[in-house]
């Protein structure tokens, strides 16, 4: 914990007075003690939490083979090409900080809320209690995830370490020198903290009708449905809940169970982390229920995201953030030059060449009679998610279902390194972007956004990763649909092919199976900030160039647009450099 930070907090939080600087009115200045009576102030507190969650597009992407940017002072870019160090590790890899900012509002919450008065009604105020306290440890394990992914890793010595654990608000007196614990003990506090988010905390927030759909864990405290949907029902939706609880549930365990972690203390299993995947499709129905639109979730427009009300999520999503309504932001970084954008998400050819034919074969198949690829006309017969998430040469885009055109010689500055605008490998991202916004000036239209924190897409795919390695392709374990039954529906729903002869190829071998499910786990995410991360966890080779396709009338020129300059240690994130300098409890992962 950076200890400047946290005393810039405590100061905060007690809002202790500077008088020769500020002199505030005397009412203006809350203490702990106000919590207790001003039930505003003391949600307050929590939502301080809230506000610090790491974004869901952090574009991480930039630092991998799928995507390079045309921003030549982007962190990513400078990490990628050899400037990654224990001083040079930008936020939102660094969560040091953030996360333990965070989780001191969390403490100071949770030793103060049974005390605070929410409401004048009992019943309420119990309901209200018990559903802060639920939010506040299940944020809690939250961000104690985004801090092992970031910091945890091997120690010069061989010890399997996480980060220090903090269960009690630390004051400015306190001793802020403390050690890492081990990876396995960081993994036992998140589960704890998710055990009791879940029993606090309903599945989701809707309202009710009756008095017998009160979930069991809250009939001891109310039986009227008035008072459960005031606390529990709709106004609440978006805070955490039950089913976010079993989300992070599961992505903690597969991390746990990654190639990366895999040490004699760890105790989590691929077995464990498909059955908490399996929670989750079982709450949505089961594998027939994936969500049928999650392929373009950010783009279905007037049948879900237009349509939205009442803070609901569509069919794909979990949890989100806040709608952005009136809002280009996407648009205006990603467009091509010739929509007004700035082009800065880049996808590879390495990508692009992930993405199977429209028969499921791979285009680098060993029977090209079967795949059917033809290199002279790359985009023909392909996989519809390479249009749906991927500009490339010759594409009708935008309001105006203008042509754009990416190569060298296009004429436009759309073609490859014509402006700084301009990409760099001969493609622009169309995953996250709405075709009915205008950037133009003169005619700006701006749409409504939805942006995930957690879709339903994500845990079809945990399941099949961990149930292939657990059981094998056809295995089912405790359940009722294995890895291929799962991935089967996935590529059904994107392909819209009743036979899949190559997936049934592959569910005869589990390595041909692992490396189908990773790479469909690579389409369905793409730009969404996982591939750096599950390159990692994997062991993954981090080092492919990223690669670029000129392509004029009569030919296609690959090219290479970006070498990855990784070391064997940066699997594993660094301790900041600041946190090693100030408190010597603390070990650094080995190599930085």
């Amino acid at each position: 914990m950076k200890k400047n930070i946290l005393l810039i907090l405590t100061s905060v939080l007690l809002l202790s007075s500077c008088d020769d600087l500020f002199n505030p009115a005397q009412e203006n200045l809350k203490t702990i003690d106000q919590m207790y009576t001003d039930a505003a102030y003391a949600q307050g507190v929590l939502i301080n939490a809230y506000r610090s969650i790491p974004t869901y597009y952090d574009n991480s992407d930039y630092a991998t083979d799928d995507a390079v940017t045309n921003q030549k002072t982007n962190n990513y870019l400078r990490l990628a090409t050899g400037s990654w160090s224990s001083n040079n590790n930008p936020e939102p890899l660094n969560q040091w900080s953030n996360a333990y900012a965070a989780i001191q509002y969390i403490n100071m919450f949770l030793e103060n809320v049974a005390k605070v008065t929410w409401t004048s009604d009992k019943e309420a105020n119990k309901l209200f209690s018990v559903r802060m306290q639920g939010e506040a440890y299940g944020l809690r394990a939250m961000y104690m995830f985004y801090l092992l992914r970031s910091h945890a890793g091997f120690t010069s010595d061989g010890k399997l370490m996480g980060v220090p654990i903090l269960t009690k608000y630390l004051d400015a007196q306190a001793d802020f020198n403390l050690p890492r614990a081990t990876f396995q003990d960081c993994l036992s506090q998140i589960y704890q903290d998710l055990d009791n988010a879940e029993s606090m905390l309903p599945m989701e927030y809707n309202d009710i009708t009756k008095a017998s759909q009160i979930p069991t864990q809250f009939q001891s405290i109310t039986s009227t449905v008035d008072i459960y949907n005031r606390v529990m029902g709709q106004y609440a939706r978006q805070l955490f809940n039950g089913l976010i609880a079993k989300s992070f549930r599961s992505r903690v365990a597969l991390l746990a169970a990654s190639p990366a972690f895999q040490d004699a203390t760890n105790k989590t299993t691929w077995a464990n982390a498909a059955d908490y995947a399996a929670a989750i499709i079982d709450y949505k129905g089961g594998v027939s229920s994936l969500p049928p639109y999650g392929i373009t979730y950010y783009a279905n427009t007037n049948n879900e995201i237009d349509a939205l009300s009442n803070a609901a999520n569509t069919t794909e999503i979990i949890w989100r953030e806040n709608l952005a309504t009136g809002n280009y932001d996407q648009e205006k970084a990603n467009f091509p030059p010739t929509l007004n954008g700035t082009g800065y998400m880049n996808p590879t050819q390495n990508l692009v060449d992930a993405f199977p034919m429209a028969n499921g074969y791979p285009v680098n198949y060993s029977d090209a009679t079967k795949s059917g690829y033809d290199a002279s006309n790359p985009y023909s017969k392909r996989d519809p998610r390479l249009t749906s998430y991927i500009i490339y040469n010759g594409n009708t885009e935008g309001v105006l279902s203008s042509k754009i055109y990416t190569g060298s010689l296009s004429g436009t500055n759309d073609g490859i390194n014509v402006t700084t605008s301009s990409t760099r490998t001969g493609y622009y991202m169309k995953k996250r972007l709405r075709m009915d916004v205008n950037c133009i000036a003169s005619a700006v239209t701006k749409k409504t956004h939805l942006i995930p924190r957690l879709r339903y897409t994500e845990f079809y795919l945990n399941y099949a990763e961990a149930a292939n390695e657990a059981w094998g392709p056809t295995g089912t374990g405790s359940h009722s649909y294995s890895a291929y039954d799962v991935i089967k529906a996935i590529r059904k729903r994107a392909l819209g092919i009743t036979t899949d002869p190559y997936l049934d190829e592959c569910k005869t071998d589990p390595i041909k199976m692992r490396a189908l499910i990773r790479n469909e786990r690579r389409l369905e995410l793409c730009f969404e900030s996982f591939r750096f991360w599950d390159l990692r966890r994997w062991k993954a080779t981090l080092t492919e160039t990223a690669r670029g396709l000129d392509v004029t009338t009569s030919i296609t020129n690959p090219f290479d647009v970006e070498s990855r300059s990784y070391q064997d240690y940066m699997y594993y994130g660094p301790i900041p450099y600041s946190e090693m300098l100030k408190y010597s409890n603390l070990v650094q992962n080995k190599g930085w």
